[in-house]
């Protein structure tokens, strides 16, 4: 299977030799590929995009609710029988709109869902992992821990900074004075917000990890509290954007399958991997949410087009 390099230099002569069909260069390669590896799995494939890497700072990429529409149009008219396979590159979004979208895709494939992560899926993208009966992984591959963030802030962190003031001051009232700065930037219920937001992200991990990865699995309860007390240790992880590598996944508990044990599948895997960060750059998506018969939508920056 073509590298990265490859898959461009393939892009381009598929425009020098179909100068008619120049500007669908980049999607008919990319759907050639996931359409092989759906035809070696014998699975569906769902690929779910973002374009956070190369727009790092515009809204849009994150996982938010318009994304079940896309997911609506890329499962509409398969086989759910053969259950999903979904690939996932995200930097995470909201937790509402992750768990919705886990129900619906719980509802069309039941528990017949993978994931593959071919390099990055952090936060509610873990989450999503989370929810699938198996996650595939290769060396370059990393999830993400799922502490909360409200508004860029870290729930956990600000709840474990109140214990602190509170601790402090009660063994020395002179210290209120130094918190009571960091104390008045906190507005009336923030902190059950934080509260409701960690033990939300831990409920839904731990729900989706019992119903589906751990259903057959003994002891599971204590395995499951391991892996969500790893994923949300605010002071272990140190930043809620540390990349977690396979052996990092599997240490904690997780499920890990490693790609690289099949190398056709390993090479299918990147080259679609490739072949969609060469369509992210090349047509400045925010969001590529598509299926291997290539049904889905790409959003991009001013707007969004049906594939």
């Amino acid at each position: 299977m073509p590298n990265w390099k490859e898959v461009l230099d393939e892009i381009r002569d598929y425009k020098i030799r179909h100068q008619n069909e120049a500007d669908g260069a980049i999607n008919t390669v990319r759907r050639e590929y996931v359409q092989e590896l759906s035809d070696y799995t014998g699975r569906n494939i769902i690929a779910y995009y973002s374009g956070f890497l190369s727009m790092p700072r515009i809204s849009g990429t994150e996982i938010r609710d318009e994304d079940k529409n896309g997911f609506m149009m890329a499962v509409h008219n398969l086989d759910r029988e053969r259950g999903l396979d979904l690939i996932l590159h995200t930097p995470g979004g909201d937790i509402a709109a992750t768990e919705s979208i886990v129900h619906y895709l719980r509802a069309m494939f039941g528990l017949n869902m993978r994931v593959i992560v071919p390099q990055i899926a952090m936060s509610s993208g873990t989450m999503i992992a989370c929810a699938c009966d198996r996650i595939y992984m290769g060396k370059h591959s990393n999830l993400g821990p799922i502490d909360p963030q409200i508004n860029g802030i870290p729930a956990q962190g600000v709840l474990e900074e109140f214990r602190q003031a509170y601790n402090e001051i009660t063994a020395d009232p002179q210290k209120a004075y130094i918190w009571q700065p960091i104390l008045d930037k906190y507005a009336p219920t923030f902190l059950s917000q934080c509260e409701n937001a960690v033990n939300w992200a831990k409920s839904f991990a731990y729900d989706e990890l019992r119903k589906g990865m751990f259903r057959n699995t003994k002891n599971k309860d204590d395995k499951i509290n391991k892996i969500i007390e790893e994923l949300t240790d605010y002071r272990g992880n140190m930043a809620h954007n540390k990349h977690l590598p396979p052996e990092s996944c599997e240490k904690i508990g997780l499920k890990i399958k490693r790609i690289e044990n099949d190398s056709r599948l390993q090479d299918l895997v990147l080259t679609v991997h490739h072949c969609y960060m060469h369509s992210i750059s090349n047509t400045a998506a925010m969001k590529m949410i598509e299926n291997h018969n290539g049904i889905g939508v790409m959003r991009q920056q001013v707007e969004s087009s049906d594939n």
